[in-house]
């Protein structure tokens, strides 16, 4: 099973995921990296802060981005 990290990109710099997570394929891993953006925001939110313009950078075992994910793509628009 291959093994994806998540590396948060944030206006500070990047938090890197040193351990990963062994998923099926790229789209278990985006399904994974949306959960986690939810999450975060969701918090974040409780605590007065916006950090919709995060980003995840889903990269394989050999450090090559599969896919980026923006945390506002991880929401649908509502009033």
């Amino acid at each position: 099973m291959p093994r994806y990290f998540f590396h948060q990109v944030t206006r500070a710099g990047t938090v890197h995921d040193l351990e990963g997570t062994d998923l099926p394929d790229l789209e278990h891993a985006r399904l994974d990296a949306v959960r986690d953006a939810r999450h975060l925001m969701s918090d974040s939110i409780r605590c007065g802060r916006d950090i919709s313009s995060r980003l995840i950078q889903i990269c394989d075992e050999a450090g090559k981005v599969q896919l980026i994910l923006r945390f506002l793509d991880a929401v649908t628009p509502g009033d």
